[in-house]
């Protein structure tokens, strides 16, 4: 009996050393505020540490709100890589809270901001400032959508590579063929979306909201505007004024939507008109982290704008 007993406390204890080492190790990871810098970052990371992404698909950077366990993967993260305040306002009092070794906002660092877009700053978010005065997200000076810019996004490696190096060292034959593979990878893939989207270069459209203006730069693509700046304020009468009369007078081809705000007000204004209907999607949802992911998105992403683009009517 006694001898029962101690086979039972030696299995007891030691299954309990197991899970414990293993809950110890589950928190080990990169986290990444969204999606497409999750692309980034599991490109560097891939086989040294798991990257996660802290907002779920279908949400918003714009109108996200942190949960307890949220705030626990933030807390329990070996590096967590954001924009920063500017995009993702919720972060900023729970980052306030890690040190700063342990965080990346890429929107802040010196390679980086001289790469920056100025935000939009036409009259509908000065015209309605009054009914978003209660609201806390502020887009800021600049366009923070950082992630739709080729330029910034080998800029964001280059400085996720050097963070992981200096955190792991003894991983720096893995993390330099990481970045090598990342850079020749982005350069191939940008020559193909480059001849992919030349055909409709001269087509204009309509966004939903100001988010693409690194993408439609890089590639020479050419918008006629956006319905909102901020996705949490409708258009104002004048905007869709302006927005119609475009579309009766054929200079848009397409409008798009996007998977995480599909407002009526887009089928509203281009009903009665021939316009197309597309969606694009700047997170990148439903693709799955990994070594291609970065390139695999922005390659989906130029495929939205040519499938609704290329077709005249």
């Amino acid at each position: 009996m006694i001898q029962n007993n101690l086979w039972f406390k030696r299995t007891f204890f030691a299954g309990a050393l197991i899970v414990a080492t293993s809950l110890s190790s589950v928190s080990a990871a990169v986290v990444t505020s969204v999606r497409p810098l999750g692309f980034i970052a599991s490109a560097i990371a891939d086989g040294v540490l798991p990257t996660e992404v802290l907002l779920p698909d279908g949400s918003s950077p714009h109108d996200y709100a942190l949960r307890p366990s949220d705030v626990q993967r933030l807390g329990q993260a070996d590096l967590v890589i954001w924009v920063g305040p500017d995009m993702e306002a919720f972060l900023s009092k729970s980052l306030a809270q890690i040190p700063a070794g342990k965080q990346i906002a890429l929107a802040q660092l010196p390679t980086i901001t001289p790469l920056l877009m100025r935000g939009d700053e036409e009259d509908e978010h000065d015209a309605q400032h009054a009914e978003s005065a209660d609201d806390d997200h502020h887009h800021g000076e600049y366009n923070m959508h950082i992630w739709l810019s080729p330029e910034i996004a080998k800029q964001a490696a280059i400085t996720i590579h050097a963070k992981l190096l200096e955190l792991m060292p003894q991983n720096s034959d893995k993390l330099d063929a990481n970045l090598r593979q990342f850079e020749l990878q982005l350069a191939q893939t940008d020559q193909k979306i480059g001849k992919m989207l030349s055909p409709v270069q001269g087509k204009g459209y309509f966004v939903f909201h100001d988010a693409y203006g690194y993408f439609e730069k890089h590639y020479g693509l050419t918008p006629l505007g956006h319905f909102t700046v901020n996705p949490e304020i409708q258009p104002g009468a004048q905007r869709l004024h302006h927005i119609r009369t475009q579309l009766v007078e054929h200079k848009a081809v397409c409008v798009f939507a996007e998977p995480q705000f599909r407002p009526a007000v887009i089928n509203a204004v281009a009903k009665g008109t021939d316009v197309r209907s597309g969606t694009l999607d700047p997170l990148g949802s439903g693709i799955a982290l990994g070594k291609d992911s970065y390139v695999t998105f922005l390659s989906h992403l130029s495929s939205q704008y040519v499938s609704c683009l290329e077709k005249d009517k």
